[in-house]
């Protein structure tokens, strides 16, 4: 067994490091560079940013946040949000980030994600597919983009498996019903793509416990840990959570 990553995530907005639950009710949670070169000290395996309005205003990325963190960590950067064409994956991975992740942009237009794996590598394209809980779909999980605001009626399970076949290297479900809450990763959710695909799946929404991150991997079958408020108001250090990890048996690098 490969060793368990954790990734912290900043969520961005307006240049700051944000916080909600539910994607709503936003909290100031610092400096993005500060944040990114305090978890790369604390033992990050990885780490995650996200500009969470850019789809929402219809934007691009902001490449000057993407160059400001990268300068300061040796570790991979993802770079999400606002990311639509082949030019915009260009100019985030050549501003520092070693892997984009894309959402609605991908939903909306499948070939981007065969191009992108055609041109950059699949471990440098990973697809973040948010869901949510709808007894219609046939996996129970409905896709949801646009920051969690627009079902699109389509099974979340199923586009998780197109992405494989279509060259996505990594898959960051977010269960739309957990993220920000504290009350657990969505298990359920996280499992049911993780069963369906051979790629990695990177654990997303809801962290509050410890228990929860060895939930994510031992139940949810999850290799890479993504996590946000736990780390932001400093419940729990990085250290802590890899330390509960290995003493339950799983390999971690500490």
């Amino acid at each position: 067994m490969e060793p368990i990553r954790i990734m912290p995530c900043l969520d961005m907005k307006d240049g700051r490091v944000v916080k909600g639950v539910n994607f709503i009710n936003l909290r100031d949670a610092g400096d993005p560079v500060e944040n990114a070169r305090f978890y790369e000290q604390e033992g990050a395996d990885e780490l995650a940013m996200l500009d969470i309005a850019a789809t929402v205003e219809n934007r691009k990325t902001r490449l000057e946040w993407v160059k400001n963190v990268s300068a300061v960590i040796t570790i991979p950067l993802t770079m999400g949000g606002g990311i639509g064409a082949l030019k915009d994956i260009e100019e985030v991975l050549q501003a520092g980030a070693a892997k984009v992740s894309m959402n609605s942009a991908a939903v909306k237009n499948p070939d981007l994600v065969s191009q992108a794996a055609q041109r950059y590598g699949a471990s440098r394209v990973t697809i973040a597919i948010d869901g949510k809980r709808n007894p219609a779909m046939p996996s129970g999980f409905e896709l949801v983009v646009a920051g969690g605001t627009k079902p699109v009626g389509r099974d979340a399970v199923a586009w998780a498996k197109e992405c494989q076949e279509r060259g996505a290297g990594c898959l960051l479900p977010t269960s739309m019903d957990g993220d920000g809450t504290q009350a657990g990763y969505d298990l359920e959710f996280t499992r049911a793509i993780a069963e369906a695909v051979t790629l990695p799946i990177v654990a997303s929404g809801g962290a509050g416990k410890l228990e929860h991150f060895y939930e994510a991997v031992t139940q949810g079958k999850a290799q890479v840990l993504l996590a946000a408020s736990v780390f932001h108001y400093r419940i729990f250090s990085i250290r802590q959570v890899k330390e509960y990890l290995r003493d339950r048996g799983l390999p971690v690098i500490l």
